[in-house]
């Protein structure tokens, strides 16, 4: 997309699968990018597999630094930001009467609350342009809810109704925030699952198969540019259909 070149782009969670294919979508576009993530070594390896890319390592549940991570982060783009995509998140996955507090309180503090400090320092940058595009990467549980996960899915449908909000006080600003949910997309961590598991999750998959990690860059892209320019606190669903077939097997849709 001819837009994106030039264009200043903050990714957090960069150093996962979802976060190289996001990474290396705007480089293969012509953007500059800031990518973020925890292990260093991942984004060292982003750095010199992609042109454009400056790395600054961070720990987003941080919060008392985001507004520092921010600044470093727009300097890095010679002061301007254009977009930033909200990628990184925790899980901490229990039974409800096994979840302990701390665990609740981690993962909606890292995915919810750390995500929000992201987009209102995001959003002082934004504003200096007269413009921005905020992409949230969310989850399809945090619609349809999932066992052993009531505190991810609480941050995710959490981000997705702040989002909204967030898209109600910024649109006159000429400022987007929305969010893609991902299904269940080939990573790392779907590589662990039992292949008898991945056959149960692929089957209640109308498209009968997992999502690539390019399936959620591709969106971002589309979210990023200025042919999302009318899209404005909605969510883009990337499941192959899975969250549609959810809603007509227990909604009756």
């Amino acid at each position: 997309m001819k837009d994106l070149k030039d264009k200043n782009v903050i990714v957090t969670g960069a150093s996962g699968g979802i976060g190289n294919s996001i990474i290396k979508k705007f480089s293969e576009n012509g953007s500059n990018i800031l990518a973020s993530g925890t292990r260093v070594e991942k984004l060292e390896e982003l750095k010199t597999k992609f042109k454009n890319v400056k790395i600054l390592p961070f720990d987003i549940s941080q919060n008392d630094k985001i507004e520092d991570f921010i600044d470093n982060a727009t300097n890095e783009l010679n002061g301007k930001l254009d977009c930033i995509v909200n990628n990184a998140g925790i899980t901490k996955d229990n039974l409800a009467i096994r979840m302990n507090f701390d665990e609740w309180k981690k993962v909606i503090d890292v995915n919810l609350s750390s995500t929000f400090l992201l987009i209102i320092f995001a959003i002082k940058k934004m504003l200096k342009n007269k413009s921005g595009k905020i992409i949230n990467i969310t989850s399809v549980v945090g619609h349809t809810g999932n066992l052993g996960q009531s505190n991810y899915t609480a941050s995710k449908a959490g981000v997705i109704a702040m989002s909204k909000s967030l898209a109600i006080e910024y649109a006159k600003k000429n400022i987007n925030v929305n969010c893609i949910s991902p299904g269940f997309i080939k990573t790392a961590m779907t590589d662990k699952l039992d292949e008898k598991f991945k056959e149960v999750i692929v089957s209640k998959i109308p498209s009968a198969r997992l999502g690539e990690p390019e399936d959620v860059a591709n969106a971002v892209l589309f979210l990023a540019s200025s042919q999302s320019d009318y899209i404005n606190g909605e969510t883009l669903h990337v499941n192959g259909g899975m969250y549609m077939a959810w809603q007509k097997k227990f909604l009756n849709y």
